[in-house]
């Protein structure tokens, strides 16, 4: 049973990923996800912060990201991409959520919807990112 923050993140990774093809904007990328069957499980509030909140700090989020990587940013697939900076930005601004649960969920993401190996390679991006991020849980 998927909880409701797992289906927001399900839908802000959806929202992520037609706006990397499309360049839609938050707002419209927002009102056409929220018509979708599985909005009505979904934490509507979360889902709405994650998806604005990402889309508007993607080039902040990205220049984190960048020197972590073994290729360019461009060179990851889109869904990879997509999970990388939503997992980025609830490490950097839902510090209410655990960076263990931030990154476990960022894995299934990728379990789910990403290419053979990339939970391997999501997990060991947002592992670095971690001591950045949350220095001080990380330590505790």
């Amino acid at each position: 049973m998927k909880s409701a923050r797992r289906r927001s993140r399900e839908l802000a990774l959806q929202g992520l990923y037609a706006w990397q093809l499309g360049g839609d904007d938050a707002a419209g990328l927002q009102s056409q996800l929220a018509e979708s069957k599985s909005f009505g499980k979904a934490d509507a509030e979360y889902f709405a912060r994650l998806l604005q909140g990402t889309i508007t700090h993607a080039a902040s989020l990205e220049r984190l990201i960048a020197p972590l990587l073994d290729r360019k940013l461009k060179e990851l697939s889109p869904v990879e991409r997509g999970i990388l900076l939503l997992a980025a930005f609830e490490l950097k601004n839902a510090t209410d959520i655990p960076y263990k649960v931030v990154i476990n969920e960022a894995i299934e993401l990728a379990k789910d919807f990403g290419g053979t190996d990339g939970h391997k390679y999501v997990n060991g991006v947002l592992d670095k990112l971690v001591p950045e991020l949350r220095p001080q849980e990380r330590k505790a």
